[in-house]
């Protein structure tokens, strides 16, 4: 006899402030346990020193989470150079310290000139990214340093807010980048450049794909609301609505649910479609094809399934 799965099926989006000091991970179980929920994942790690946006999926939202992965987000940091840290953050120990002192503000924006449109960026040793199914962080607590591909990444906006002279020079910048990228990587290769060495002291993510700040919700909010946050959890598709709309039958529908392929009148463009029945109701997302074929990509399992 299976096991009965642990908590309510709880099906949509929280948008969660998350606090310093918590894994995304531990950030995630709070607000699992807070809702009762059975099944949640997040959408994108934010280090335990970062905070702000992580979106929270719950239930059957979980299989859309690689499209909020895949979305841009922004970010305001606050980068201390002179100091190069083991981690690129304020939790690493000591590495190198420089004197910044000859750093202005003008130097510094000649410097973020280099770093702003499509880039390659090493990714740290100090991140979850895996080596023979190894994470590399685990790898770094043990001294062992291996060498790391260069990936594409594209910062859309990289923007000088504020700037502090000193020995220990800090500035706040603003960030609008791709998936992908490491702010803390940012960071140190800016240092790198102006040959100070540099580490983040802080970082808090502004934005992801559609959601941002005034979407977000407190994590002590979260945990005093718990259970009555379900009525208001964002549906399913709310960071899909970038994708075209397509309404369809019912029988097409159960089609589609059994995994079948289906031939519909469709206006939209080739590609991924949300799915909905003509009450708007959301089902899925599917590929749809030029000659009016769409194939199931992610469908919602029914309550009884």
């Amino acid at each position: 006899m299976a096991r009965r799965k642990r908590g309510r099926r709880i099906d949509g989006i929280l948008i969660l402030d998350k606090p310093q000091g918590f894994s995304s991970n531990g950030a995630l179980q709070q607000c699992r346990r807070a809702l009762d929920a059975q099944k949640a994942g997040h959408t994108g790690a934010l280090d335990p020193l970062a905070t702000g946006v992580l979106p929270i999926c719950f239930g059957e939202a979980t299989k859309f989470s690689q499209y909020l992965l895949d979305a841009d987000k922004a970010y305001l940091a606050t980068i201390c150079f002179g100091e190069s840290r083991t981690t690129g953050d304020a939790e690493g120990e000591v590495c190198e310290i420089t004197n910044a002192s000859h750093l202005t503000a003008e130097s510094i924006e000649q410097g973020m000139q280099g770093f702003r449109g499509a880039i390659k960026q090493i990714p740290p040793m100090y991140s979850a990214l895996k080596k023979d199914g190894q994470p590399l962080y685990k790898l770094a607590r043990q001294g062992i340093e291996i060498e790391r591909e260069a990936r594409d990444v594209v910062i859309d906006a990289f923007d000088l807010l504020d700037f502090t002279p000193g020995e220990r020079a800090m500035c706040k910048v603003f960030v609008r980048c791709s998936k992908g990228t490491y702010i803390r990587s940012l960071a140190e290769d800016l240092g790198a450049l102006l040959g100070v060495g540099a580490h983040l002291t802080a970082l808090r993510r502004t934005q992801a794909g559609p959601f941002d700040l005034s979407h977000a919700m407190p994590l002590e909010q979260v945990q005093a609301e718990g259970q009555n946050l379900v009525p208001t959890l964002l549906p399913i598709d709310a960071g899909l609505q970038y994708l075209p709309l397509l309404s369809i039958g019912e029988q097409e529908i159960e089609k589609l649910l059994q995994g079948q392929r289906v031939n519909v009148l469709n206006d939209a463009n080739s590609g991924i479609v949300r799915v909905a029945r003509a009450a708007g109701d959301f089902v899925g997302l599917a590929r749809a094809s030029e000659d009016g074929e769409i194939a199931p990509l992610r469908m919602i399992a029914t309550q009884e399934g």
